[in-house]
């Protein structure tokens, strides 16, 4: 029988030594008995695909709105691709593959609804009572938000996922203790956080193509793609031509993770961190891609933002969910009653509370609210 002790030993003989070992985690703000079958970390990602704001991905924005078509990426279909690279690159470098997954996992639960276009709206809203950015919200979210234990709010998740969820650091007030942290994250959160770059990269631009927005023309100038189209032709010569993108886009991936593994591999044989915190306190990121393959990476996210990400069709869309959450944000303030009853007595200022209450929505529940709200009485 495969207990969380046996786990424990095999991820000891086995993970590398600067891997993140699940016996040795740092523990969680709320102290709890061990599981007897699962490691700290796997009971983390329980508790996150278990969680409400889990489920409310399905709904939220990757870049179209969810009525556009029923094959464009979500924020849930984008984690569930994120979680699988992040996988994939855990296992090969000998790296802990369940704390990897559990912070893939997470790391958009504080998405607002629109996208980034929700999100620099209430930002803008925010401006003067502390801002707003999703990966604050998301330790919001897994630390007050979700209500599922008699013993303490959020999921109480280990102080390891938790570091994984502070991408840009913590600089701003928490009601709770954060993660103490390093110069880096450890090699797991780097991982989730590489994954998370191929992810969207790579499915916005699958969906920019089905969506006619972008086309293969456009793409010749750009190496990257070019070396996978190279590389796909072999596979798709003869098919119907309607394959050619997409097994250019697999090529792509296979591009951007195996260099990602062949370049930290690298790094990590010539930092030789002896323990995960010596990982942690190293000057450079070790996790991460050769120079050439940065450099074809950021080309590509260049291109996305020039003829993707603010193509008319796209900007219209979200000029429409920056005016959305800008009235839901003024008829909430306005009248508190509005809130349910949870998010009234949440933390924080009214403001917040308003903000947490929003960030919450999915859009099809944020278009409903503003039809009720607001363009009923119009």
């Amino acid at each position: 029988m495969r207990t969380r002790e046996l786990v424990e030993k095999v991820e000891e003989e086995g993970l590398a030594p600067y891997a993140v070992k699940s016996g040795e985690s740092r523990g969680r703000i709320h102290p709890e008995a061990e599981h007897r079958y699962r490691t700290v970390f796997q009971r983390d990602r329980d508790r996150v695909v278990h969680c409400r704001a889990f489920r409310r991905l399905e709904y939220k924005t990757q870049v179209f709105v969810y009525h556009e078509g029923d094959h464009y990426r979500n924020r849930l279909t984008h984690t569930i691709e994120n979680a699988q690279i992040a996988r994939t690159l855990a296992r090969t470098l000998c790296l802990n593959e369940d704390l990897a997954e559990a912070v893939a996992l997470a790391h958009d639960l504080g998405h607002t609804p629109f996208a980034h276009a929700g999100e620099r709206a209430l930002n803008q809203l925010m401006r003067d009572d502390g801002g707003f950015d999703h990966n604050r919200q998301t330790l919001r979210v897994v630390d007050l938000l979700e209500f599922r234990y008699p013993a303490f709010d959020g999921l109480n998740l280990s102080l390891e996922v938790r570091e994984g969820l502070l991408k840009h650091g913590c600089n701003w007030q928490h009601p709770v203790p954060v993660p103490e942290l390093e110069n880096q994250r450890y090699l797991e959160a780097q991982v989730a956080n590489l994954a998370d770059e191929i992810a969207y990269s790579n499915h916005d631009l699958d969906d920019g193509l089905n969506s006619g927005i972008l086309d293969l023309e456009m793409l010749e100038d750009i190496w990257i793609w070019r070396e996978a189209k190279g590389i796909a032709s072999e596979r798709w010569r003869g098919r119907d031509g309607t394959v050619e993108p997409r097994q250019t886009i697999t090529a792509l991936i296979d591009i951007l993770v195996t260099d990602a593994i062949d370049s930290t591999a690298k790094r990590l044989s010539a930092a030789s961190p002896a323990t995960a915190d010596e990982a942690r306190k190293s000057e450079l990121r070790l996790v991460g891609y050769s120079d050439r393959v940065h450099v074809g990476k950021r080309e590509l996210k260049e291109f996305l933002r020039k003829h993707f990400y603010y193509h008319p069709r796209v900007q219209r869309m979200t000029d429409r969910a920056e005016k959305i959450l800008s009235d839901l944000f003024r008829v909430h303030r306005e009248d508190l009653s509005l809130l349910p009853d949870k998010a009234r007595e949440g933390d924080g200022d009214d403001a917040r509370r308003v903000a947490d209450y929003l960030a919450g929505m999915t859009d099809r529940f944020a278009m409903s609210s503003h039809a009720k709200l607001v363009d009923s009485h119009e």
